[in-house]
């Protein structure tokens, strides 16, 4: 179905179990088609989540020390291990119906909006043969984990801007030990406002996902 677009949404900081609820909201209402393919773009206080088959172990602070600092840890129904989200980072979450289902295609998709929107920052980064996300150089500059439902699409992305990467040494990122983090600050020496990077990631997740069913 070409011509398809996504419509962008922009939340501002929300708390990842709000944001969940609504993700469901959304999914219910596009797999009825009663909204248009939707891309719900939105920040998060500091959390912790592994998804459906994530191993605890990789988790490398315990889950008291976490909740004495107001840190929740949440399993959730997407794919990959563990992961951070928190102040400085973007996260989007795609609400796209596939009328043919190709996760690996769609996430291969979210990867190449994202190189294009780093670009716009001159970032060079790329994917990893056999490594789901976006990397630059060797360090992790954004993961990726969707689920799917009723053919409707949820959870999506994390892209680093200004992230605290100290948070990504309490974790085996991704389930990978020895792999790094990194943000668009850490690669080009500034800070870019979470608005542009916003407007360059809705552009180029429109670009790459348009028409994707």
């Amino acid at each position: 179905m070409k011509g398809r677009s996504v419509e962008i949404v922009w939340l501002g900081e929300v708390a990842y179990r709000e944001a969940l609820d609504l993700q469901f909201s959304y999914l219910e209402r596009r797999a009825t088609r009663r909204i248009p393919d939707t891309m719900l773009l939105l920040t998060h206080p500091h959390v912790y989540t592994l998804g459906r088959g994530g191993d605890e172990a990789n988790l490398l602070v315990s889950k008291g020390t976490l909740a004495s600092e107001g840190i929740s840890v949440e399993r959730v129904g997407r794919g990959g291990d563990v992961t951070y989200h928190g102040p400085g980072q973007l996260v989007g979450y795609p609400i796209v119906l596939m009328e043919k289902p190709d996760v690996h295609k769609f996430v291969r998709s979210i990867e190449a909006a994202l190189i294009d929107a780093l670009g716009a920052f001159r970032v060079e980064s790329r994917r990893i043969e056999g490594l789901t996300g976006v990397w630059a150089g060797e360090r992790k500059i954004a993961s990726i984990g969707v689920g799917i439902r009723k053919w409707v699409t949820y959870h999506g992305f994390a892209l680093n801007v200004t992230t605290d990467l100290s948070r990504f040494r309490r974790i085996h990122l991704c389930g990978l030990k020895g792999r790094e983090a990194t943000s668009i600050a850490e690669e080009t020496g500034c800070a870019p406002a979470m608005e542009a990077v916003r407007d360059a990631v809705a552009a180029a997740c429109n670009r790459r996902l348009e028409g994707f069913a």
